[in-house]
């Protein structure tokens, strides 16, 4: 029996790296069958629209989607193509693991920290968006709910619990924002109670940042609200050589979308010289997510033997390879 997967191969570098992987899952032997859907530029130019109904279809009918970069042009008229899909099938969990690897130019060596943040509330909503007629003036607002807080904070400990994980780190703002990081804070606190066998840390977001940059080896999973979540995992991803190194996964209760996090890079686009190993990395969490740990396994061993010998490294590994050389580098230890 085979598993169909929408495969969304995105703008710029988004087609050389989603082909890299597509190359790996089938050397592999996932058994996947792709369904393909645009979105983004490359679906503007074809339909006139970013995120046409046949690709939304497309990732309501199969289980998993596989993403690369999108691009959504900047300007009034356009919303983000990726806060819609995430509102679109409510995939309220954004899961951001980052693994240091031997043989990157990471200032770290032993990185092994999930970001989990929640995906469809606080700034990101986009509620209350308005600029005033003459400019000078804008307002947005920020909505924090109790099911939206203890959805994500239980996501975090039980998704702790089913890794062997020790610890989780509630990060908020609430000595300020005491409405709404308060309200998260509170019911984070309820649900960390229900599970005594993990160790909860709470801290304030600023000082999270100090510590990850003095002493990151301190956090294993972090759970917090939307736009401190987006950046926290970011700066998580530099700990570890970049943001191409750094894979996301969507979840909601019916389907998920695994995606490179890094964006579309135009300026290398169709030059072969793309790494292609958060796509690798996001694919890896399709594979577990799917419950096909053994497939998971061989293919990150293989990443991680690539990497670690500099086999066919792209640049910003410190090679002089390109996307082909070391997918299929990839590829040969598989």
């Amino acid at each position: 029996m085979t598993t169909t997967i929408t495969v969304i191969p995105g703008d710029g570098i988004g087609p050389d790296i989603i082909d890299a992987t597509l190359k790996i899952l089938d050397k592999a032997n996932c058994g996947f069958t792709y369904e393909f859907a645009d979105a983004g530029l490359a679906a503007l130019e074809k339909t006139g629209e970013l995120l046409p109904a046949a690709t939304l279809d497309a990732i309501a009918r199969n289980r998993a989607t596989l993403k690369g970069p999108l691009t959504t042009p900047v300007g009034e008229g356009f919303t983000s193509i990726n806060v819609s899909l995430r509102k679109q099938f409510n995939l309220y969990a954004n899961v951001r693991p980052v693994l240091s690897f031997k043989g990157t130019q990471a200032r770290y060596q032993d990185i092994d920290i999930i970001t989990i943040r929640e995906n469809t509330e606080g700034m990101y909503s986009g509620l209350g968006q308005v600029v005033s007629d003459d400019g000078n003036t804008a307002h947005a607002m920020s909505q924090v709910t109790r099911e939206g807080s203890e959805r994500i904070v239980r996501f975090a400990y039980e998704l702790a619990r089913r890794e062997g994980r020790k610890k989780v780190t509630i990060v908020h703002k609430a000595n300020i924002l005491k409405s709404t990081s308060g309200l998260f804070l509170k019911v984070a606190r309820e649900v960390a109670a229900q599970y005594p066998d993990i160790q909860t840390n709470e801290m304030i977001v600023d000082a999270v940042c100090m510590k990850l940059v003095m002493n990151p080896e301190q956090f294993d999973v972090i759970v917090t609200t939307n736009l401190f979540g987006d950046i926290l995992s970011d700066l998580c991803a530099g700990l570890v050589g970049g943001l191409g190194m750094a894979p996301g996964a969507n979840i909601g209760e019916n389907s998920a979308i695994f995606e490179a996090v890094h964006g579309s890079a135009p300026d290398i686009a169709g030059q072969n010289i793309a790494n292609p190993s958060s796509v690798i990395l996001a694919a890896i969490q399709m594979l577990e997510y799917l419950e096909m740990p053994e497939h998971a396994a061989r293919i990150r061993q293989a990443l991680t033997d690539t990497i670690a010998s500099g086999d066919r490294a792209t640049r910003d590994l410190g090679g002089s390879h390109g996307t082909t050389d070391f997918t299929q580098a990839v590829i040969d230890r598989l």
